[in-house]
């Protein structure tokens, strides 16, 4: 479900120009991409600062309706204040949701208490944290989980073991790593068991 963001365009570009936003409290932003010129807008930044604590932001279409029409874009770099960590500049990418994207979303674990391996004295390498993906974005999961409840020590889910929903696939060279490991030697009594 595409998130709706209301904007201002902006005809003033320029470090002056943005300072001149942000002391009105609101975000300097651009929408580029899609071989057409970039457009300078201006956010509401009380909205939007509520809108970041969304999980899994940058997989989400934003609709982002100005005077001159509504373009589909997603997120893709936001700025902040080193000090106060507000958000200074927005970057958003065009795309056309009828054609895939790639983006990159975290990887998380469930269910380690549970995990047979685990309860054996195996310890967890959680390596990979972030996987590449490529789909069109309606379908694009938020995360992908790795359920550790069956892995015993010695297990190894690889990227090819991770689940997409369907329509989704891995980017390049994801494939072959090795996301989470179970490490440790089997106790005696399980060996001859």
């Amino acid at each position: 479900m595409a998130i709706n963001l209301n904007a201002e365009i902006r005809n003033v570009a320029g470090k002056g120009a943005a300072r001149s936003i942000r002391k009105n409290k609101n975000i300097p932003a651009v929408i580029y991409g899609e071989k057409k010129a970039p457009v300078s807008i201006e956010l509401n930044g009380r909205e939007f600062e509520m809108l970041l604590k969304t999980p899994g932001l940058r997989t989400k279409l934003f609709q982002i309706k100005t005077a001159e029409g509504t373009e589909d874009a997603m997120l893709m770099d936001v700025q902040y204040n080193p000090v106060s960590d507000a958000a200074m500049h927005v970057d958003f990418k065009r795309i056309d949701v009828k054609k895939p994207v790639n983006v990159v979303v975290p990887v998380e674990v469930i269910n380690a208490e549970t995990s047979k391996g685990l309860k054996l004295g195996g310890t967890l390498n959680f390596a990979v944290r972030k996987v590449a993906l490529r789909g069109l974005v309606d379908v694009i999961p938020e995360k992908i989980v790795i359920d550790l409840a069956a892995l015993n020590i010695g297990d190894v889910v690889h990227g090819t073991d991770l689940v997409l929903p369907d329509g989704v696939e891995l980017g390049l060279h994801q494939a072959e790593l090795a996301f989470a490991i179970i490490g440790g030697k089997m106790p005696d009594e399980t060996k001859n068991a």
